[in-house]
């Protein structure tokens, strides 16, 4: 698969430019190649060039994606945060479409070391260990993986709480079903995926306790014809709104065909299906990502385990659309209000399982590392976790 290689020259070409006629305005120029060494291409970007650490080093950072820039969803949610980092004044780097294997992974990552990058970010879980076996290899270089647990003196891990955002959407899809009936597409059996199906049906429940939530898995976080599959076999089985974590808007575009509607995720494509789109639950990646690299620039990076969310501004509800049950935004507003303050924790007892037995007793909130490694449905959710 052929993976892009994006670099963003600013300092060279303002010093070279400097050198021979005076530097008024940062330049650019890019290459692209795969990690073999093939094709090309261009981008721009403009920047302020405050780039160096008070340890007189200047901070270099790059980014391994699972999918493009342009999916509509979870890598363009990522590189918009890589784009703020540029707006800094970082010369950035990207690699697209790097497999989750971990030889594909040390792969990736040995071609931004290669290009100079001392500041690497992998956003998929998959890339966790392959990004572990090159931080222990290269303790010179920075490194922070998306969405795992295993971290080093020189690599952190970092996500969003967007399981609060989703809990929202939950309220939104609960108030719009008409049949209590709601499909949701999910890409893999692993606790991310598990606490963001199980706090979005606690959501829908909230306002609409007879509804249900039924799960298709997919296996893949990326195949919009898989992604448009799954959601069209719970469409033909009467769902009414549609909700996802898959990387694409292939689940939305099913939902507008199938006359029903839908809740997006990652980042907010009111476009994608404009008959049908109610609002997304998304990350501001930038949140994090200038955070982090102004830590490295300030000197004062370590490694950490960042989960942040609605109080952060980490994670949010897009704009409800005009296709929203009437008093939805009310409901979501306190909703919100109350996460953000402390005065609600979606994950608070009684929990129920599927099978009805008691997981958290009444008025126990579960703690972050309980959330964090969840693997069982709620009460109210059809679908079997794969092995």
């Amino acid at each position: 698969m052929k993976k892009r290689l994006i670099a963003i020259i600013l300092a060279a070409a303002c010093a070279l430019s400097a050198a021979l006629t005076g530097c008024s305005s940062a330049g650019t120029s890019s290459t692209s190649t795969d990690a073999s060494s093939t094709g090309t291409d261009t981008s721009s970007a403009t920047s302020n060039n405050e780039n160096s650490s008070s340890e007189g080093n200047t901070v270099v950072a790059g980014f391994v994606y699972i999918g493009k820039i342009t999916d509509g969803g979870y890598t363009q949610a990522h590189d918009a945060g890589r784009l703020a980092v540029e707006a800094m004044g970082v010369q950035t780097y990207y690699i697209e479409d790097v497999p989750e294997t971990v030889a594909d992974t040390k792969e990736a990552i040995q071609t931004l070391i290669d290009e100079g990058c001392n500041l690497i970010y992998t956003n998929s879980f998959g890339f966790m260990e392959g990004t572990d076996q090159m931080a222990k290899e290269h303790p010179e270089v920075k490194f922070a993986h998306c969405s795992g647990y295993m971290r080093e003196d020189n690599m952190s891990t970092y996500f969003g709480k967007v399981y609060q955002a989703r809990y929202l959407a939950g309220i939104v899809a609960g108030m719009k079903t008409e049949k209590n009936y709601i499909g949701y597409v999910a890409a893999k059996g692993i606790p991310e995926v598990i606490r963001g199906i199980n706090a979005f049906t606690l959501g829908v429940q909230s306002v609409n306790p007879d509804a249900k939530v039924e799960v298709v898995f997919t296996d893949t976080w990326y195949d919009p014809t898989v992604e448009k599959q799954a959601a069209l076999e719970l469409l033909n089985k009467g769902v009414d709104v549609i909700a996802q974590h898959q990387d694409t808007t292939a689940p939305q575009v099913a939902a507008e065909e199938k006359g029903a509607f839908c809740i997006g995720y990652n980042f907010p494509t009111p476009d994608a299906a404009p008959k049908a789109y109610l609002t997304a639950a998304c990350f501001d990646w930038k949140t994090f990502y200038t955070d982090d690299v102004q830590k490295a620039i300030d000197g004062t990076w370590t490694s950490r385990a960042y989960w942040e969310g609605l109080a952060s501004d980490m994670t949010y509800l897009d704009e409800l659309s005009s296709l929203c049950a009437e008093g939805t935004q009310a409901k979501v507003d306190e909703a919100q209000m109350a996460i953000i303050n402390g005065t609600l924790e979606p994950f608070t007892g009684p929990l129920y399982d599927q099978n009805g037995e008691l997981k958290v007793a009444d008025g126990v909130k579960m703690t972050d590392d309980e959330i964090w490694n969840m693997s069982w449905f709620v009460k109210g959710v059809v679908g079997t976790i794969p092995a």
